[in-house]
C-alpha cells in the first residue's frame, strides 16, 4: 500500500511525481481505505461482461440487456421508472440536473455535495447551472436549510432556484431516513422545484436502513436519479433513473448532447443487470458497510482519535493527530479531507475483509501509542 494525500473530499491521487516503473506494479492483494473506487470489480460482474461480450448486439442502447433492464429498475423503482445507462457519475448528475432545470435555473445543495466540491465544475460549466449551496452539520439538507436560498423566483437578477439535491448517502457517510426525504420533496414540490437524489452510494443507503431504495426515492417524491453502480462493485457505468417522467423531456437527446452515450451500452447494461436483477448489489451494500462498523468500532476507543460522524454506511470520518496520519499514510492508502483540522476519511468496499480492518486498526492503535 502507498502514501496518499489529496485535497479534502478528492478521490484522485494529483500532485504526486511520475511513479517509477517498479511502483507501477500492481499487487493484486493490496487493499487500503482511501475510495471505494479503489476497488476492482466483482467477480459476478466480470462474469456478466463476459457472457456479454458473445456475438454482435445493436449499439447505442438498442441491444437486449439495455432493454431488458427497463424491467430490472422498474422491480425497483416502480412500472414509471425509466433507466438512462451514462459512464460516470459526474455525467449522471450534471445530465439529470440538465433535465429537471431551465437555461437560467438553480439547483439548492449541501455546502459538501459532490456536485459542488468534486466534479470540477461540471455542473456550473457544463450543464449552465447554478448552484446554492447551504453548510449543514451532517451533509443533510433539511426545508430550513432549503429555504435559506429558495426565494427570488421573480427576480429577474437571481438564478431562479428550480431543484433541490441531496446526496444519499451523504458525502458524511450519514443516510436519511425516508422521513426525512419526503420531508425535504413535499417541502420543495410546495415551492415548485424538483428533487434530484445523487445516490452514488444508494445501495449503502439502503443496506443502512434496511428498507427497499424505492422507499426513499420515488416512494417518497424524489423526481429523478443519479443512480451509483462503480463504488458497489462494477466495473465502469452510472445511470440517471427518470422517476416522474413528466419532469423530463428529450433524455435521449440531452445524453447525447452531453457525451454519456456508450456505443456499447450492453457492456454498462449487463453489469447492472447482474447487480440488480438478484441480490448481489445488497450484499456488496452490507459488507462494505459491516466493514465500516468494525473499522469505527476498532478504533473509537483508542486515546486521541475521535470518530466524527455516525458510521451508517460504508464511510468512516476520524479526526487524529496529523503526524499520526502521514506515518500511516506509508502504508495505508487514505485521504485527507480536511487536513488543516486533522480530520481523515476511511472508506471501505465490497471487497474489504476482517483481516484489512483489523490490521488496519491495530496499526492506527500502534502509532498513537508513540505519540
Amino acid at each position: 500500500m502507498t502514501a496518499t494525500t489529496t485535497p479534502a473530499g478528492g478521490d484522485t491521487a494529483g500532485g504526486h511525481p511520475p511513479r517509477t516503473d517498479a511502483k507501477r506494479r500492481h499487487d493484486p492483494a493490496a487493499r487500503g481505505f482511501a475510495s471505494d473506487n479503489y476497488a476492482g470489480a466483482h467477480p459476478e460482474i466480470l462474469a456478466a461482461l463476459a457472457l456479454a461480450n458473445g456475438g454482435h448486439q445493436v449499439s447505442y442502447g438498442e441491444d437486449d440487456y439495455t432493454d431488458h433492464l427497463q424491467h430490472v429498475f422498474r422491480g425497483h423503482f416502480g412500472m414509471d421508472a425509466e433507466v438512462y445507462p451514462v459512464f460516470n457519475g459526474t455525467g449522471a448528475n450534471v445530465v439529470a440536473l440538465q433535465a429537471v432545470t431551465d437555461r437560467w435555473g438553480a439547483v439548492i445543495c449541501a455546502d459538501t455535495a459532490h456536485i459542488h466540491v468534486d466534479e470540477c465544475g461540471a455542473p456550473e460549466r457544463v450543464g449552465g447551472l447554478k448552484l446554492l449551496t447551504v453548510p449543514t452539520p451532517d451533509g443533510k439538507l433539511t426545508p430550513e436549510l432549503i429555504d435559506r436560498e429558495a426565494r427570488g423566483w421573480d427576480d429577474e437578477h437571481r438564478a431562479m432556484p428550480q431543484v433541490v439535491s441531496i446526496t444519499q448517502a451523504t458525502e458524511y457517510g450519514t443516510v436519511y431516513t425516508p422521513d426525512e426525504i419526503r420531508a425535504v420533496c413535499d417541502h420543495a414540490h410546495r415551492r415548485g422545484m424538483r428533487v434530484h437524489l445523487d445516490g452514488a452510494r444508494i445501495a449503502n443507503a439502503a443496506a443502512a436502513l434496511d428498507v427497499p431504495m424505492r422507499a426513499f426515492t420515488n416512494v417518497v417524491g424524489v423526481d429523478i436519479l443519479s443512480f451509483g453502480g462503480t463504488k458497489n462493485g462494477m466495473l465502469l457505468g452510472e445511470a440517471v433513473v427518470v422517476l416522474d417522467p413528466g419532469a423530463v423531456r428529450a433524455m435521449k437527446h440531452l445524453r447525447k448532447l452531453s457525451m454519456q452515450l456508450a456505443s456499447k451500452m450492453r457492456f454498462v447494461s449487463a453489469q447492472f443487470e447482474a447487480l440488480l436483477a438478484k441480490d448481489l448489489w445488497l450484499r456488496n451494500a452490507r459488507h462494505a458497510n459491516a466493514m465500516a462498523r468494525r473499522l469505527a468500532d476498532g478504533v473509537r476507543d483508542i486515546d486521541g482519535v475521535d470518530v466524527l460522524h455516525p458510521v451508517q454506511a460504508n464511510g468512516v470520518f476520524a479526526r487524529l493527530p496529523h503526524h499520526v496520519s502521514l506515518a500511516l499514510q506509508k502504508d495505508f492508502r487514505f485521504y485527507f479531507w480536511d487536513e488543516a483540522d486533522g480530520v481523515v476519511r476511511w472508506m471501505c468496499s465490497f471487497d474489504t475483509t476482517e483481516e484489512d480492518v483489523d490490521t488496519f486498526a491495530a496499526a492506527i492503535a500502534e502509532e498513537m501509542r508513540k505519540t
